[in-house]
């Protein structure tokens, strides 16, 4: 499935440098406008621009968004929710040790988007579970994953990686709980 995005209509935002030059050499060949962002409170367009804003799994500023919005538009925003893999990151490296904010959920980001003004449409929160079958993809993941597991070394967590290792032979696999949720909004 593809948006087919209409060339000259269709914007990308991008703040990672490696990730913006990846995208400003890929895109424009599917009319993709790409802007360099520093700054989720000054987005790089005009007042009442957009009719659809779509997000995943970024942060953004809801006063922003709406100002960017025009009378109507709609905002699709899916998020990784501040309980994703806490507890298997506080198992491995102790308490309170992740850079994200345990707090953000489906109700505080609603609470925003109604601060800013936006009628809330729709909103779901799920907590899969997600399973490995190998202690070195875990230790791949953590890695990879900085802000869930700041710190992280397999130096510093081999007690608990053999704890893990033998729980993975008694059941099969080692499970962790990831946390996702979306809202539409208007504004």
């Amino acid at each position: 499935m593809s948006l087919s995005p209409p060339k000259g209509k269709t914007y990308a935002t991008e703040a990672y440098t490696p990730n913006y030059e990846l995208c400003k050499n890929t895109l424009p060949a599917f009319g993709i406008d790409v802007r360099l962002v520093s700054d989720d409170h000054e987005l790089p367009f005009e007042s009442d621009f957009f009719d659809l804003v779509i997000n995943r799994h970024e942060s953004f500023s809801a006063q922003e968004v709406h100002r960017i919005l025009k009378p109507g538009g709609i905002f699709v925003t899916q998020q990784v929710g501040g309980q994703n893999n806490r507890e298997l990151s506080t198992f491995l490296l102790g308490q309170q040790v992740s850079l994200t904010d345990p707090n953000f959920n489906l109700q505080t980001c609603r609470d925003e988007l109604l601060k800013a003004r936006f009628t809330l449409i729709e909103g779901m929160e799920h907590f899969p579970l997600l399973q490995f079958y190998d202690v070195g993809a875990l230790v791949y993941f953590a890695k990879i994953i900085e802000w869930e597991f700041p710190g992280f070394s397999v130096r510093e967590c081999l007690d608990k990686l053999i704890l893990l290792q033998e729980k993975l032979e008694q059941n099969g696999f080692i499970q962790s709980t990831e946390h996702r949720f979306f809202i539409t909004a208007r504004k």
